[in-house]
């Protein structure tokens, strides 16, 4: 099943955080340059779009090459991203049935190395909001809803998955 992300993941030996840490050397830098150029607001918000869109596009892109109902092609993104990624975090399953799946990350690992680099906005929009998109592949059949997450200072990460009915 990880064939799913194959693209994503680049090379499937190397683990997503380390993958993360790589981004991360070439992003900080030109992050910081465009902030000393343009301004902390501005480059913000222009590496903000350029990396939701990024995301967007690619998470779409991993549905559509998946067979079944929306609903099938999240559980299959999810999986494999629960299996990439689980090794980087700690977590509770406090529900998991036919109309919801909640999930509290009690630690995370990413968290820890964007918070390191004083760069938690960053991290969440490498990690954090890729879980939407994630959940966008359910087109309706999976909602997400997140309160609060490590990497913002929470906590905890409250996942609360929401499914439509069969």
């Amino acid at each position: 099943m990880s064939s799913v992300i194959d693209d994503y993941l680049v090379d499937p030996e190397v683990s997503l955080l380390d993958k993360t840490r790589m981004q991360a050397q070439v992003l900080v830098p030109v992050l910081r340059a465009l902030r000393d150029e343009l301004g902390k607001d501005k480059a913000d918000a222009i590496v903000k779009q350029a990396l939701r869109e990024w995301s967007k596009q690619l998470f779409a892109a991993l549905g559509d090459g998946i067979e079944g109902s929306p609903r099938r092609k999240w559980a299959a993104v999810q999986s494999v991203f629960g299996e990439v990624s689980g090794k980087e975090v700690e977590v509770e399953i406090l529900r998991h049935d036919q109309e919801a799946l909640h999930i509290d990350v009690t630690r995370c690992r990413f968290a820890e190395f964007f918070r390191a680099l004083g760069e938690p906005e960053l991290g969440a929009l490498l990690i954090c909001e890729t879980d939407f998109d994630i959940a966008a592949i359910g087109e309706g059949e999976v909602s997400l809803e997140r309160a609060q997450t490590i990497m913002r200072g929470a906590p905890s990460c409250t996942f609360r998955y929401k499914f439509a009915p069969r």
